[in-house]
């Protein structure tokens, strides 16, 4: 939740000038809702950026004051919207179930979900990292495993945002490695399909090292995304 119009026009501006040079990523920036058009507009210009949400509605439409649906998001540009980003779960008490119909809704529009998972500095801490992951993905599975081939995974580890504590390299491929193997056992395709990002202090100094693991696909940038050479710093990394 940052930024004014005027900011924001010109953050988007950057970005999407920026990245037009490189050809084999592709950048999602996700405003805040009252936004979505104005960074729509301003991405068309480019075939690598895409607009996203930062959350979606589980129902279609009817009395839910305050919701936005899938519907309304994909009139006005949105290609991807985040759903159980670790804030909406803290902050919002958003259980697996409900992000996973999050993330149908999402899909039944035609917007790529990015599925945002992972463990609290306890929860690693006493070694429950993977079935803590697992666990939040196995909601998911069950009500889109048709179209799991579909949606974008995010491994956040909480501890990690905002935080400036960032995994390992070693730390994140243990984990984006169990997700794969995860999806493998359901189905194959979504696990060649699906893209698996990291986030928690992503910045152009440790994005290379991090992009360098096997299974990991790219990033959900937060702090970094609001400095427009910061983030072209780490998409630059991740064009190869």
């Amino acid at each position: 939740m940052n930024g004014s119009l005027t900011w924001i026009r010109n953050l988007v501006e950057a970005v999407a000038s920026g990245v037009g040079e490189l050809e084999s990523i592709d950048v999602v920036v996700c405003p805040t809702n009252v936004h979505v058009q104005l960074v729509a507009s301003l991405t068309s210009i480019t075939k690598s950026v895409f607009t996203g949400a930062q959350d979606v509605s589980e129902h279609s439409s009817g009395a839910y004051t305050g919701e936005v649906s899938a519907a309304m998001l994909k009139e006005f540009g949105c290609d991807y919207a985040i759903v159980g980003h670790s804030e909406r779960r803290q902050y919002h008490d958003e259980s697996d179930r409900y992000i996973a119909a999050k993330a149908k809704a999402a899909l039944e529009e035609q917007i790529t979900p990015i599925v945002c998972v992972g463990e609290t500095l306890e929860q690693r801490n006493t070694g429950q990292t993977l079935e803590v992951v697992e666990n939040q993905l196995k909601t998911v599975v069950k009500m889109i495993e048709a179209d799991l081939n579909k949606i974008a995974i995010a491994y956040e580890p909480v501890w990690a945002i905002g935080t400036g504590k960032v995994a390992s390299p070693e730390q994140a491929q243990e984990v984006h490695g169990s997700i794969r193997g995860y999806l493998g056992r359901i189905s194959q395709e979504a696990a060649a399909d699906c893209r698996i990002l990291y986030g928690g202090s992503v910045k152009g100094d440790n994005a290379p090292d991090v992009l360098g693991q096997a299974d990991v696909d790219g990033f959900l940038v937060g702090g970094a995304s609001l400095d427009a050479e910061e983030f072209l710093r780490i998409c630059r990394s991740a064009n190869c």
